[in-house]
């Protein structure tokens, strides 16, 4: 079990590295997805499993809404 969750939180941070280090949004919107599903899945290693499931809701509804934002914005040529 200690393996497992040490592999998420490695998975959490490398997806954190690829948000930041990715300037095209669509990129960066998949370093946010890992991080978000090894954020949850540390927390379910941990045995928060409702918290868990809340965070993805909220966290993803939320990302989509900033992600298509972002799109529209870098496809708009004015």
């Amino acid at each position: 079990m200690i393996k497992f969750v040490l592999f998420i939180g490695l998975c959490f941070v490398l997806g954190g590295l690829a948000v930041a280090s990715n300037p095209s949004p669509y990129y960066g919107v998949v370093g946010l997805v890992v991080a978000s599903i090894a954020g949850c899945g540390w927390l379910v290693g941990l045995g928060v499993s409702f918290m868990s499931l809340v965070l993805v809701i909220v966290y993803l509804g939320g990302m989509l809404v900033v992600f298509v934002y972002s799109v529209s914005l870098a496809a708009d040529p004015y």
